[in-house]
């Protein structure tokens, strides 16, 4: 016999995963998934209407929640927070797909740096910067207004995110090697990544094709080892790197006119920001100091699919304690036991881009 149906369907989906997620009014958790999958580089859904990769993460959180995924909706509102949401085009092309589906009675479409906000604040408003494979910053006024950059690469001015440092640790290091750039270990660090010999191993292993550049994206790891050790060349791509937060969040504050504002968030979220390197925050939080004063820098620890859950909450007008529940209860274990068991069915260990939020 079906279940009750739950009153929010929450997502968060990156470019690695997608967490679901099922939850009563109250903010007690029935159900949850998280699907590392690789699947939302691009926009979510295909011209077609059919969305790509949330359905396995959905069906998992429903049978977690002892729920027919067949029973349509499954929930009276779903938030969903997506990258690939960027341009108005995406919108109105994800959000159809989404509605076609029939997950949720009601759909609420939204730029996944929404919910890394939400997730890491107690207040509904502040500044977010995801810093994953690629780099994003939204903000949200006291008033409701919002601002946010189309964050579609280099085309939209952007640089930052995991494949930029890469690409930028490989372009030193070739430098390096052959003599026109400043002697730096990531001549031999990043080539020795890919177990290779030599920058120019590296350089004709992605030329041919027999490393895919996409995997650049694993070399961050790699630059903040040799900062922290010293090496100025990998020291300068973080600069350059916390300089774009900034000027992101400044930018953002401005725009809004947030600048003078009290006790604001600063929230940072993404694989990126996992990372013991000090200077580097510092050189973040300086950069805002040229606009703001009174604020705080936050690293996000929980999973982003909170900020899903209490952006809808929110939206339920829900009790502050029903936050309170679903903060509790989201947890990376929680969602990543429901993954193992996920991947055990399925039979199909995934990797993931640990840059990522």
């Amino acid at each position: 016999m079906q279940l009750s149906r739950p009153a929010l369907l929450a997502l968060d989906g990156g470019g690695s995963k997608v967490d679901a997620a099922l939850l009563s009014a109250d903010g007690r958790l029935l159900g949850a998934a998280r699907w590392e999958a690789g699947v939302l580089q691009g926009p979510a859904v295909r011209g077609d209407g059919e969305e790509i990769g949330l359905s396995p993460a959905i069906e998992a959180a429903c049978a977690d929640a002892g729920l027919d995924s067949d029973v349509r909706p499954v929930a009276d509102l779903g938030i969903y927070c997506l990258a690939g949401a960027d341009l108005p085009a995406d919108y109105r092309r994800i959000e159809q797909g989404l509605v076609s589906q029939g997950w949720s009675a009601d759909t609420v479409l939204r730029n996944d740096t929404f919910a890394v906000l939400r997730a890491g604040s107690e207040r509904n408003w502040g500044v977010a910067v995801v810093c994953g494979s690629g780099i994003n910053c939204a903000a949200v006024g006291p008033d409701g207004r919002t601002f946010r950059f189309p964050a579609i690469g280099h085309i939209s001015g952007d640089w930052g995110g995991g494949h930029d440092i890469g690409m930028a640790a490989l372009w030193h290091a070739v430098r390096s090697e052959d003599g026109r750039g400043e002697p730096t270990a990531l001549a031999k660090l990043v080539p020795e990544h890919f177990g290779l010999g030599g920058p120019g191993e590296l350089m004709e292993a992605l030329y041919f094709g027999r490393v895919d550049e996409a995997r650049l994206v694993e070399l961050p790891p790699v630059v903040f080892k040799c900062a922290t050790q010293g090496d100025r060349v990998s020291a300068s791509i973080l600069e350059r790197l916390a300089d774009e937060v900034s000027t992101m969040v400044v930018t953002a504050l401005q725009r809004l006119g947030m600048a003078d504002l009290d006790g604001f968030d600063v929230v940072l979220g993404g694989g990126i920001f996992r990372n013991g390197h000090r200077g580097f925050f510092d050189r973040i939080e300086r950069g805002v100091r040229q606009v703001a004063m009174d604020f705080r820098v936050r690293v996000l620890t929980d999973p982003p699919v909170v900020g899903a859950a209490l952006l809808g909450l929110d939206r339920l007008d829900a009790s502050a304690q029903a936050g309170a529940n679903a903060r509790t209860a989201l947890t990376h274990t929680r969602l990543e036991r429901e993954d193992a068991v996920a991947e055990d069915r399925a039979g199909d260990p995934r990797g993931a881009d640990p840059w990522h939020g």
